[in-house]
C-alpha cells in the first residue's frame, strides 16, 4: 500500500484533524512515511488565519514541483481552512497539486486519494454543511495525551478572522458523544485530554437557543468539563479557546473547582484598547476581560493565563497599543502569540478597514510585547525554584535526551532526570532548582516507600 506524509500548520484543531486523518488512512492499509522524499502521498493540513502561515504552506508546496517532475506518480494535496478558502485558485496557482479538499470534506480524502492513485487530476472539494464532519474520531493507540474535537465553527465574525467562512457556524457534540470518546481514550492509556473548539465557552449554546433552554447564567460547557471529569483513568483536561463573552459563574466555578482541569487557560486577548476592540467585533471592553481572569486568579493558589494579541491592527495608535501593554502587564501573561495583523480577503476588516499602520510601526510594537512578556515570564518562572510541582512526562527531550521533558499543571514546560521504570504519562514530582524565560529544570522527588 502506499505511504503518506502530512505536514500541519496552524491551530490544534488541525492538528486534530491530521491526527484523525492519519487513523483513516493507516485504517485503509496505508503506511506513514517520515519525510516527504520517501511518501506516495504528501498532504499540506492549512491554516488561513494568518498570512505568514499561507504563505508558508504555499511556498512550500511550490518547492515540491521539482519532486512531483521527477515522480509524476506521487499525490500532492492542500486539505484544511486555506483550501477551504481558496478551492480552485489554489490549483490555479500551483498547477501541480492533484487536490484541494477543505474542512468539511476530510473524510472523504482516503476516497479522493484513491481516485489520484489512478491518475485523477486537479480535484476540489470544499462543499460546506451545517453538520459536524463524521469518520474523524480516530487515536492512536496508547496515545498518553490527545485532543478531543467537542463543537466546530464559530459564530463570532471578529471583524480580522477568517474562521466563521472556513469552519462554519458553531455546532457542538452532544455530552454524550464526547464522554464515550474520552472513555475509549481512557482504556486505551490516554491520561490528558484536551477538549477543542473555536469558541469553546460557546460550547451548547446554539443548540439551547434552538430548543428554547438558554438563558445567560447557564454554561452546558461547564457541564461537559464535570461528565468528561467522572471518567476514570483521565487525570488532566485541558480546553482551548474560551471567549470573554461566555466566561460566566457557572463557567468559573466548573474550571476553578475541578481538580483535573488543569490551571492554566488560554484566553485571547487581542488588544487591551476598548476602541481597537470594538472594530475588532470581540464584544467585551478590557475592564471585562482583567474582571474574568481576577475572578479566576482569585480563587486559585497557583494559575496560568496566556493570551493571543494582534498588533497594527487598522487605525491602531500609539496611545491603543499603550493599553494593550498595559493590560498584558496587569494580567501578567505565562505566554502569549504575538501576531501582526495582516489582511484576510473576505473579512470584514479586509473590506471596511484600509490597513493603514505602517509594516515597521507593526514590527516595532510586535518586538515591544516579545521583550515585555520574555521579562516577565522569566521572572515569573523564578517563583517556582525550591517548589515541588507535579509533571506529566511525555518522553526525552529533543534537545538532551539524557533529560525527560513533560508540562506542569499551569502548563510549564519541565525538564528532569527520569527514573530508570518512567513511562510516558506517568504523573511524577520534580523539586525545580533553576528556571529560564521557556523552562523548569529540576529532579525528580522519590517517592516514600
Amino acid at each position: 500500500m502506499p505511504s503518506f506524509f502530512i505536514r500541519t500548520y496552524g491551530c490544534q484543531m488541525n492538528e486534530r484533524d491530521s491526527e484523525a486523518l492519519a487513523c483513516l488512512l493507516l485504517a485503509r492499509g496505508y503506511t506513514q512515511a517520515e519525510d516527504e522524499d520517501t511518501a506516495d502521498v504528501i498532504l499540506f493540513n492549512t491554516c488561513s488565519v494568518r498570512d505568514q502561515a499561507e504563505r508558508k504552506a504555499v511556498g512550500k508546496m511550490g518547492l515540491l514541483r521539482r519532486l512531483k517532475r521527477q515522480r509524476p506518480d506521487v499525490v500532492l494535496g492542500i486539505i484544511g481552512c486555506m483550501a477551504q478558502n481558496r478551492g480552485q485558485g489554489l490549483l490555479d496557482e500551483l498547477p501541480h497539486v492533484d487536490l484541494v479538499v477543505g474542512t468539511d470534506c476530510l473524510p472523504q480524502i482516503p476516497d479522493l486519494i484513491e481516485e489520484c492513485l489512478r491518475g485523477t487530476q486537479g480535484l476540489v472539494a470544499t462543499e460546506t454543511s451545517d453538520l459536524l464532519p463524521v469518520g474523524l474520531s480516530g487515536h492512536r493507540e496508547g496515545q498518553k495525551s490527545a485532543f478531543v474535537s467537542v463543537m466546530r465553527g464559530c459564530n463570532q465574525f471578529c471583524s480580522y478572522c477568517i474562521v466563521p467562512y472556513t469552519r462554519g457556524r458553531e455546532k457542538s457534540r452532544p455530552i454524550a458523544d464526547v464522554v464515550a470518546e474520552v472513555e475509549r481514550l481512557a482504556a486505551s492509556g490516554t491520561r490528558e485530554v484536551c477538549l477543542l473548539g473555536q469558541n469553546i465557552t460557546a460550547y451548547g449554546l446554539a443548540e439551547a437557543r434552538q430548543d428554547g433552554s438558554y438563558s445567560p447564567e447557564i454554561s452546558p460547557f461547564a457541564d461537559l468539563l464535570r461528565a468528561v471529569h467522572a471518567v476514570p483513568g483521565i487525570d488532566r483536561i485541558r480546553f482551548t479557546s474560551p471567549h470573554v463573552r461566555f466566561m460566566n459563574d457557572a463557567f468559573v466555578e466548573a474550571v476553578t473547582s475541578l481538580p483535573k482541569v488543569c490551571k492554566s487557560f488560554h484566553i485571547p486577548m487581542q488588544s487591551g484598547s476598548d476602541r481597537i476592540l470594538k472594530l475588532m467585533h470581540r464584544g467585551y471592553t478590557a475592564p471585562e476581560y482583567l474582571d474574568r481572569v481576577s475572578r479566576i486568579r482569585e480563587r486559585l493558589e497557583d494559575v496560568a493565563f496566556s493570551t493571543d494579541v494582534i498588533v497594527g491592527f487598522p487605525t491602531e495608535t500609539a496611545e491603543d497599543f499603550a493599553a494593550t501593554r498595559e493590560l498584558m502587564d496587569a494580567v501578567g501573561f505565562d505566554m502569549a502569540y504575538i501576531f501582526r495583523y495582516s489582511v484576510r480577503t473576505g473579512t470584514h476588516a479586509a473590506e471596511k478597514l484600509a490597513d493603514d499602520v505602517p509594516e515597521e510601526v507593526k514590527m516595532e510594537r510586535n518586538q515591544l510585547l516579545l521583550a515585555d512578556l520574555d521579562r516577565r515570564v522569566e521572572a515569573s518562572n523564578r517563583r517556582y525554584v525550591g517548589r515541588a510541582v507535579t509533571v506529566l512526562a511525555e518522553g526525552p527531550s529533543k534537545r538532551n535526551p539524557r533529560r525527560w521533558s513533560g508540562r506542569s499543571d499551569t502548563n510549564k514546560v519541565v525538564l528532569f532526570t527520569p527514573s530508570a521504570d518512567l513511562e510516558p504519562g506517568d504523573l511524577v514530582t520534580v523539586k525545580v532548582e533553576r528556571t529560564t524565560s521557556h523552562s523548569l529544570f529540576g529532579e525528580i522527588v522519590p517517592t516514600a516507600e
